[in-house]
């Protein structure tokens, strides 16, 4: 019996430490695992999270969707994407729940020019102050594949 308890609570440690949970991106200190720079602009920034638990970060939400579509992780393996709140900055959400806006007002750090907001309402303010093109994920994703 006191074999199987050291033995069990290994496993369960293995276990637990293979989530598919998001990690904070370090500004400052994390490297987009598209284009390598650095990761600065808290506006701004995604994750692919793998269904192993593997984290993929990025510094610009075209910087993502060129990832994938060079095929680096399968859509399957995917567990979850995620983008920076614009409005809450170094807030990530997932891109289904993400109100996205593009416009040549935005500086985004890899020139995308797409902010992601949690809320449809600052994302309309943002479209009219910025004039801006409403967009929502299949459309980015169109745009930058």
């Amino acid at each position: 019996m006191h074999i199987l308890s050291p033995i069990a609570m290994f496993f369960s440690f293995l276990l637990l430490s293979c989530g598919s949970e998001p990690e904070p991106i370090h500004y400052g200190k994390d490297s987009c695992d598209h284009c390598r720079m650095t990761i600065m602009d808290p506006k701004f920034g995604a994750e692919i999270v793998t269904n192993k638990g593997k984290v993929y970060k990025f510094d610009d939400v075209n910087c993502l969707v060129r990832f994938m579509a060079d095929g680096k992780v399968a859509e399957a393996d995917v567990n979850q994407i995620l983008v920076a709140d614009f409005a809450k900055p170094e807030t990530l959400m997932p891109v289904e729940a993400a109100f996205f806006v593009k416009s040549e007002e935005i500086r985004s750090p890899m020139a995308s020019r797409v902010a992601a907001f949690s809320d449809t309402l600052l994302r309309a303010k943002q479209v009219k102050k910025w004039s801006g093109n409403p967009m929502n994920w299949p459309q980015v994703k169109a745009e930058f594949e």
